[in-house]
């Protein structure tokens, strides 16, 4: 796979994986629940997502070549900007008004 599509992708599953807390009412994006999930619910789920996200770059750099040692300062980065991409959800789950 071509680098520029590899970032393209891992770009665009961090975008999906940051809002899709924010979208559905389902566990993980798989279980079913009845009543909504709370906040808390919600942000263990983007910590979960962020670490999926992050194997999936993982891999695609591993299958790029070898792997380069990241320190502290990457994950505060990208942590960073997965809670940006995360943005759009969390606004349209808690600022806009919805018909209920």
């Amino acid at each position: 796979m071509n680098h520029s599509y590899s970032v393209a992708l891992v770009l665009l599953a961090a975008f999906i994986g940051a809002n899709l807390p924010f979208i559905n009412e389902r566990l993980i994006a798989l279980i079913p629940r009845k009543a909504p999930k709370s906040l808390w619910i919600r942000v263990g789920e983007l910590v979960i997502f962020y670490f999926l996200v992050g194997g999936l770059g993982l891999a695609l750099e591993q299958s790029a070549g070898q792997i380069y040692p990241q320190g502290w300062e990457f994950y505060a980065t990208t942590g960073a900007l997965f809670l940006t991409l995360a943005f759009p959800g969390f606004v349209f789950r808690y600022l806009m008004k919805h018909k209920r």
